[in-house]
């Protein structure tokens, strides 16, 4: 998907923010539209159907989590890339916030071309809509699903089918922080009993293989692929 087709809403109380953060991504292409209220926010999405939507926290009215919440039971934007950008860095503020659906937590400060860097990772996950589905290009590493291939710096490796899988579906979409309970649900449903560190056991082993850089855990929430 082109830059130009992408649609951004920013949602945040402060002019400074929707004005700084704003120009930024207008300037790398973006379609950038703004609410500077929760309540705001959901009817800019409904009507817009924005692919990335950034939203402040602690705003009046509704805030950013029940702002969240309501826009995930929109139909049209299921698919719809939800993060937010707050100065609230609390554990429990970032689980409240996947809680309700986000896929992402930033933290202010942020320098504005680290956040322009953070939206390209965050939109990179639609390029899973092309025909290539199946072959996925991130850097230096291909994961080719139809033949449960990785090659890495142009050298094939061979994973263990569960390492595949775990690596296929973070880096299916990056960026996006996979809760802990949905990796063990995908990766490995109800077919067999496994303990609780089963997950950790094999992002380590992915780490020594694909590199430590590539996962990043989100603490008490779960994993992310990150470029």
């Amino acid at each position: 998907m082109k830059k130009k087709d992408i649609t951004i809403l920013l949602v945040d109380d402060e002019p400074d923010i929707l004005e700084i953060v704003g120009y930024n991504l207008s300037s790398e292409g973006y379609k950038v539209i703004t609410a500077d209220n929760g309540a705001e926010g959901v009817k800019l999405a409904k009507k817009k159907n924005p692919q990335l939507i950034i939203l402040d926290v602690m705003m009046p009215g509704m805030d950013g989590i029940e702002a969240c919440e309501k826009i995930r039971k929109i139909p049209e934007l299921e698919d719809a890339i939800i993060t937010f950008l707050t100065a609230r860095g609390e554990d429990y503020s970032q689980m409240a916030g996947f809680d309700a659906g986000a896929d992402d937590y930033i933290t202010k400060p942020i320098k504005p071309k680290v956040l322009v860097s953070k939206v390209k990772a965050l939109l990179r996950r639609f390029k899973d809509d092309t025909p290539n589905a199946n072959i996925v290009k991130i850097g230096d590493l291909t994961i080719n699903r139809e033949e449960y291939k990785i090659i890495k710096n142009d050298k094939e490796m061979l994973l263990p089918r569960k390492e595949f899988e775990l690596l296929s579906l973070l880096a299916s979409k990056p960026g996006k922080v996979f809760k802990r309970e949905d990796i063990m649900d995908k990766i490995w449903g109800n077919d067999v009993v496994v303990g609780g560190r089963t997950i950790d056991v094999h992002i380590r082993k992915l780490r020594e293989k694909i590199g430590d850089a590539s996962f990043k855990t989100v603490k008490g929430v779960g994993y992310k692929f990150v470029v």
